[in-house]
């Protein structure tokens, strides 16, 4: 009525309100009543804002890829912003009355198409193909220090690589390359099985081969020690025997040499006894014998006496008529 309106705005809406071209009011989730005539509204959208995008890329070995992903951003300097682009509202019609909020969201996907350019392009097909996460956190690195970015008061909030996928053609390549791959890597993987069980077995087998070289070397052992042991002891009779047989020499031999010496000793005491001998019978042949005779009854037995009577008598018997012996004489010759 009278051209004065009402309006309200949302939260997520940051409104500057100019008054014949000066700033009367901002701020966010405003509501007011103005003269249509003498003002102008600006009105910056400050929540989040997501931006699908799909665009062309070729890869390092010039395979043709699709990057698909989305942009998380929002405006976080909108008095800013509103010094290079026109958010101003037509009151009448309810809309911008630029294009420029419509293209601030491709303004900023041609940033990181740019971007996600110069790093697609440092790849091959199949690192682009598995670095999706890589990729996303090095473009948005590099775009959050992006000029054009501040100065526009933007901060990226989150960036979302879904998909880098190739052609049809190269996707069908891949996948039979990948099919061939693994059922190479499924052969690789019998045969290396199989080589393994094959050399488990030879070490097994190695193993059994060295413990009975190692019992036969021990068995070796054994017996080597046990005919030095042998050896040894039978050295050692021998070395006794050997003793045994030279003590048994030396004490014939000193047995050779005692008999030699008794004999020699015999030879000498009968050689003195035959020159002792000798010298006394010498010493007697002047003697009359029945001097010598008497002179020997003195230590004669009565036994002996008789004995010489009876020699006597059978010296003399042409002379003897008779003789009588007596039981009690020859009892009396058996006594002596």
């Amino acid at each position: 009525m009278f051209g004065f309106c009402f309006v309200k705005f949302q939260p997520s809406e940051y409104i500057l309100r100019y008054r014949k071209g000066k700033l009367v009011q901002q701020g966010r989730g405003l509501a007011f009543y103005y003269y249509k005539r003498i003002t102008s509204i600006v009105c910056i959208p400050v929540g989040t804002t997501d931006s699908p995008f799909i665009f062309e890329e070729i890869t390092k070995d010039f395979q043709s890829v699709t990057v698909q992903g989305q942009l998380t951003w929002r405006i976080v300097e909108p008095a800013q912003i509103a010094t290079l682009l026109n958010f101003a509202l037509d009151l009448n019609k309810g809309k911008y009355v630029s294009e420029d909020p419509q293209k601030l969201s491709q303004r900023i996907i041609n940033i990181i198409h740019v971007l996600s350019r110069k790093y697609v392009s440092e790849m091959v097909l199949k690192d682009a193909i598995m670095s999706t996460t890589m990729l996303a956190d090095s473009v948005i690195a590099h775009a959050r220090s992006h000029d054009e970015l501040k100065q526009l008061g933007i901060e990226l909030m989150g960036l979302s690589i879904l998909a880098v996928q190739p052609n049809k053609e190269t996707a069908r390549a891949l996948e039979a390359q990948a099919r061939e791959q693994i059922l190479r890597q499924a052969d690789d993987a019998v045969y290396t099985r199989r080589n393994s069980a094959i050399e488990q077995e030879r070490k097994i087998k190695e193993n059994e081969f060295n413990t009975d070289i190692a019992a036969e070397l021990k068995k070796r052992e054994i017996r080597d020690a046990q005919l030095e042991a042998e050896r040894s002891e039978q050295e050692k009779i021998n070395a006794i025997k050997a003793e045994g047989v030279e003590f048994d020499t030396n004490l014939e031999n000193k047995r050779k040499e005692l008999v030699e010496l008794t004999v020699l000793n015999e030879k000498s005491m009968a050689d003195s006894k035959a020159y002792a001998l000798e010298g006394i019978m010498k010493a007697l042949e002047s003697v009359n014998p029945a001097i010598i005779q008497a002179l020997t009854i003195s230590n004669i037995t009565p036994g002996k006496l008789a004995a010489l009577a009876l020699q006597g008598f059978a010296d003399n018997a042409e002379k003897i008529g008779t003789l009588s012996i007596t039981p009690d004489l020859i009892s009396e010759l058996m006594k002596g």
